[in-house]
C-alpha cells in the first residue's frame, strides 16, 4: 500500500480538524520521499569533483577491490534504487495527461 493510497482512505473515513493534521503530515511524508534520489546525485556529483576523503584511499590502494568500492559508486546506486517514487510519479503524470 502505497502513502497516496492511505492518505486517500484517511480521508475518507475522518473529518475532524486533529485529524486532518495526520493527513497532512501524511501527505509530507509522501512529497519528502521524493528528496532522497536528488540528493544522493548530488552528493555522488560533489563527490566526484572534490574527491574522495583520504580514507577512502587507503581502501581502495588494497589489491582485488571491486570498481564499485568507492563512494561515488554507491551513491550512484543508492539513487537508482531511490528513484522508484520519481519514476511513480512520472507514470501518474502521463496516465493523467493522457486522460484529459
Amino acid at each position: 500500500m502505497t502513502m497516496h493510497m492511505t492518505t486517500q482512505m484517511v480521508r475518507r473515513r475522518i473529518g475532524t480538524r486533529e485529524d486532518w493534521v495526520v493527513v497532512a503530515v501524511l501527505g509530507f511524508a509522501d512529497q519528502l520521499r521524493l528528496a532522497a534520489a536528488p540528493t544522493y546525485v548530488f552528493m555522488a556529483v560533489f563527490t566526484g569533483i572534490f574527491g574522495e576523503s583520504p580514507m577512502d584511499m587507503l581502501g581502495m590502494a588494497m589489491h582485488h577491490t571491486s570498481p564499485l568500492s568507492g563512494m561515488v559508486s554507491m551513491y550512484m546506486l543508492v539513487s537508482v534504487f531511490h528513484a522508484i517514487p520519481w519514476l511513480k510519479l512520472i507514470a501518474r503524470w502521463a496516465r493523467a495527461s493522457r486522460r484529459s
